[in-house]
């Protein structure tokens, strides 16, 4: 299979230029002007931008949570990705009680195994971290092909002071990067219990449970540790000002903690909870949203450099059937999460982009190239000889209305329900092969079920 795309706009993390754009078998073969090659597929792509895939690398698919699972199978997840220009995504592999590292991946790959669609690649959440388990972080790291590792601060399954440092000087060591759910446990059981006396439990306590302060101290916390074994740290799913102070803070001492954020951090706010006839559970999502502060400030760290990564923390649940499927008398009770792996790209170009918030090429780094290299993903995020030919042609122009009917996410809604994008994908190639396309008011799934690969890893190689 081969594929020319002709006199598009090839975007980079430095620049742009238009160029011609060839990939055979999978691969990236030639790039220049007035390409003189013959193809299966030629495509004008005059106006139109040569992005490479979005990589989502913070999604929960089918994950079991308070009871239930989250919706979107390896199947559904990555069909939604497609649609929205995402060409591989990096899957939260939780590990259950007396697993190995290798027997939690081994299951998960089962799992996605004859259903992804986009390649995929998985990081183990450490939940049982025995001294075995420990130790085998040089094998995830050298051998299995997973050289980042989910520790929680929070929740039941949360990791002690003691295992995160022993995590870090581990994964110092074989280049593996420790990633961190970053709110402090006991704020949030001081507040639920104060809320719970008050009964203050409709959705929007949710928020007031978990305070930026909660996030701000964990990330403090967590880079002293950092500083002190001289490894590094990701915080995932950044969402306040003052946790964007920690993390610029540490990073200013020299100190490798690296960061991203999600759209929802960056376009909705706290208000969204108040929402009539317990909408507000819609967003029930830990971290919560925050004010509009936070978002002014999140834009501000993305485009100087303090966040390095946009994912989504996809997670979703139905909001009839799932998230009240515990009832409506306690924020407690919902499950948390929210679906946002399909409207990734065009919320980041509208948002970001369109609005001036940050270049176009900043934007290519924090959802691809800068991403690639984050996770030692060394054939994907860019548009160059060699990768991987996971392709976009995007029109900065197209216009779209968000509305759950139209997406493709196994969910009954969308948290940007009406709202309006410009700049959509036209056409999306995973490994060369076409596998979504716009049809004039939607994008439509053309890839094949199964065809995603399980891609390994490299260590952790500097940022």
């Amino acid at each position: 299979m081969s594929v020319l795309l002709k006199s598009g706009t090839v975007v980079t993390t430095s620049g742009r230029y238009v160029a011609d754009v060839y990939a055979e078998d999978g691969k990236i073969k030639s790039i220049g002007t007035n390409l003189d090659k013959k193809a299966d597929e030629v495509v004008n792509c005059k106006g139109k931008y040569i992005l490479p895939g979005t990589i989502d690398p913070h999604t929960h698919i089918a994950m079991p949570f308070m009871g239930t699972y989250s919706q979107d199978d390896f199947e559904t997840g990555t069909i939604a990705a497609a649609c929205g220009g995402v060409t591989c995504l990096v899957d939260f592999d939780m590990q259950m009680k007396g697993e190995s590292l290798l027997d939690a991946i081994e299951r998960q790959k089962a799992i996605a195994d004859g259903k992804a669609c986009i390649d995929y690649s998985l990081h183990p959440a450490v939940i049982d971290p025995r001294p075995e388990v420990i130790e085998e972080v040089k094998k995830a790291c050298l051998q299995y092909g997973t050289p980042s590792f989910k520790i929680f601060m929070v929740y039941d399954f949360r990791v002690d002071d003691g295992t995160m440092i022993r995590l870090l000087e581990e994964t110092k060591k074989y280049g593996g990067l420790v990633q961190v759910h970053a709110e402090n446990f006991y704020m949030i059981q001081h507040m639920n219990a104060v809320l719970a006396k008050e009964k203050k439990l409709a959705p929007y306590y949710h928020a007031v449970s978990r305070p930026n302060l909660a996030e701000e101290e964990a990330i403090y916390r967590a880079s002293k540790m950092v500083e002190m074994t001289g490894s590094r740290i990701y915080i995932v799913h950044l969402s306040s000002k003052e946790g964007l102070w920690k993390v610029k803070e540490a990073r200013d001492r020299g100190v490798q903690v690296y960061a991203e954020t999600c759209p929802q951090y960056l376009v909705l706010d706290e208000s969204r909870y108040k929402e009539p006839k317990w909408n507000g559970a819609k967003y029930v999502m830990s971290p919560p949203l925050r004010t509009k502060e936070s978002n002014v400030a999140l834009w501000e760290g993305l485009r100087g450099g303090d966040i390095q990564v946009v994912a989504t923390d996809h997670c979703p649940f139905d909001f009839k059937g799932k998230k009240d499927m515990f009832g409506k008398d306690d924020y407690k009770k919902i499950p948390n999460g929210a679906p946002g792996i399909e409207t990734l790209l065009m919320l980041l170009h509208s948002e970001g982009v369109v609005k001036g918030r940050i270049t176009l090429e900043r934007m290519v780094d924090v959802l691809a190239t800068g991403t690639a290299r984050m996770f030692g993903l060394k054939d994907k995020g860019e548009i160059a000889v060699g990768r991987d030919a996971d392709v976009v042609v995007f029109d900065p122009k197209a216009k779209f209305t968000i509305t759950q009917k139209k997406l493709h996410m196994n969910v009954d809604y969308t948290p940007y329900e009406g709202m309006t994008v410009t700049g959509m994908p036209m056409l999306v190639y995973s490994r060369g092969e076409k596998v979504a396309e716009w049809t004039g008011d939607q994008m439509k799934f053309v890839g094949k079920p199964g065809r995603g690969r399980f891609v390994k890893r490299e260590p952790f190689q500097g940022f």
